[in-house]
């Protein structure tokens, strides 16, 4: 019955998640060009208030548990695990007060993907070409030098690749040592993300309906003494300790 459902509720699902990117992408532009950075911004965290309400086309329920004793006005590198595509719009959406941005796939940038391209490009994304280093180191060190310069934050998936079961694959550090370098008084945020890999398990179509995902902002680490591989670690650890509490 429930993929039964999920084939009806899809195609209404892409339908709402599709047309929010069409019209958001002029929106940005217009945002962009009136009022700069700022009004942008502004555009892309409401697409993303709206992308994240497509869920309940799906009846899935999408609980997210802030942590609101993380201080504002300073860079902050959130680590997260990685289970779908739709793990990004609740970080952007409810997070937004920290000015995250992400490390990407040039490839994304482009795409041409409505809005999302547009945003990688003009948002402050570090977009990285996985076939030249060099390219690569830039760009993550561009943005580390914006974490530093403007007190913005970023989202990492050490992951590398989604998982398609929900069992965690190992943590690589990456960038995130870069960004740890540039930024030592930066504050590290893990963020455990439990039941997304549940709407896509039977890949694009039929999504799953009626599924609770859930994204809960952890406790900064004591990265005192702690290099980068260390730190990686530790919040591997306290990520994997969460999504195995969940699923038990």
């Amino acid at each position: 019955m429930r993929k039964i459902l999920g084939f009806i509720l899809t195609p209404i699902f892409y339908i709402c998640f599709v047309l929010s990117l069409l019209i958001f992408h002029p929106i940005q532009w217009l945002c962009l060009k009136i009022g700069g950075y700022s009004a942008h911004k502004k555009s892309v965290d409401i697409l993303n208030g709206f992308l994240v309400a497509c869920n309940y086309i799906l009846f899935n329920r999408t609980q997210f548990i802030d942590n609101k004793n993380i201080p504002v006005g300073k860079p902050i590198v959130f680590i997260a695990n990685h289970q779908s595509t739709y793990d990004i719009p609740p970080l952007i959406y409810f997070l937004r007060r920290f000015h995250g941005k992400f490390i990407s796939k040039i490839e994304l940038m482009t795409a041409n993907i409505p809005s999302i391209s547009f945003n990688l490009k003009h948002g402050g994304a570090a977009n990285i070409d996985r076939k030249d280093p060099k390219q690569s180191i830039a760009e993550i060190l561009t943005l580390a030098n914006n974490m530093k310069k403007n007190n913005w934050s970023a989202f990492i998936f050490p992951e590398g690749t989604r998982t398609k079961t929900g069992k965690m694959k190992a943590f690589s550090v990456g960038g995130i040592a870069t960004l740890l370098k540039k930024n030592p008084d930066a504050l590290v945020v893990p963020i455990a993300i439990n039941g997304s890999y549940k709407m896509v398990q039977w890949g694009v179509f039929p999504l799953r309906p009626f599924t609770h995902m859930s994204w809960e902002v952890l406790d900064p680490i004591d990265t005192n003494g702690l290099n980068a591989e260390e730190i990686v670690k530790k919040a591997e650890d306290i990520i994997r300790q969460k999504v195995k509490e969940e699923n038990l």
